[in-house]
């Protein structure tokens, strides 16, 4: 299914992203987090759900942990942090963001929305939450740079819904200057080969693909804040 995704696939796999529990108002982060607290190494943080998280593989199988190893394998000097929490809507997301930016962000790569076209909410809430998300960032740490990861609501909510969702992303990455992964599960979702046996997590492999797909808008961001370090710049 790659660009598209049959109806029931879907469904499934934004259930995936979370079944249900609200995100707390403060939740631990990763162990890198952890124990690179207090560091002033810049970080790479992925705010998103259970599929940054890693559901079902583990966090050192997930798609986070395969960047910090291509990052570890081009001497970038970054860490990556994993903040991704099972069932964390846009507005979760928005909830949290202060204590995430207590830490050095570099970058800040936004993984949010697929929770929110499971319960069918207000497309324009989740717009307003994820432009919160950015103008919070960019208040705070205004040297942070921004990767924004379009996801797809599922088709049975409706064309109209559906288009305006997918709309959000792009609009959203064009109007505030972000790089954009245009679709996180590109060439993953729905293939029963690349998902685990619920058929909506990715596997190892399927992860490694995601990776792939986050790289792409990744790179050349993750470049730059090294190359603005290098040089003294912001």
């Amino acid at each position: 299914m790659g660009r598209k995704i049959a109806g029931s696939a879907f469904v499934a796999l934004v259930v995936a992203c979370g079944s249900a529990q609200e995100a707390p108002e403060r939740p631990p982060l990763d162990r890198r987090a952890d124990t690179a607290a207090g560091t002033d190494v810049p970080a790479i943080v992925f705010l998103g759900t259970s599929l940054t998280a890693g559901l079902g593989v583990g966090e050192d199988a997930a798609f986070p942990a395969l960047i910090q190893d291509t990052v570890d394998a081009l001497g970038l000097g970054l860490r990556v942090v994993n903040a991704g929490i099972n069932g964390e809507t846009s507005a979760g997301g928005r909830r949290r963001i202060d204590w995430l930016l207590r830490q050095p962000v570099a970058v800040l790569v936004i993984e949010l929305g697929a929770n929110d076209g499971l319960r069918g909410l207000d497309v324009r809430a989740m717009r307003a939450n994820l432009q919160g998300i950015i103008d919070r960032t960019r208040s705070v740490r205004p040297e942070a740079r921004i990767v924004l990861v379009g996801m797809r609501a599922p088709p049975n909510l409706g064309m109209i819904y559906t288009e305006a969702f997918e709309r959000v992303f792009r609009e959203l990455a064009a109007d505030n200057e972000l790089a954009l992964v245009p679709f996180l599960l590109d060439g993953v979702g729905g293939n029963p080969k690349l998902n685990q046996p619920d058929g909506i997590h990715p596997t190892v492999e399927g992860h490694r693909i995601v990776a792939r797909n986050v790289w792409r808008a990744l790179a050349d961001v993750a470049r730059e804040v090294v190359a603005d370090a290098t040089s003294g710049g912001s």
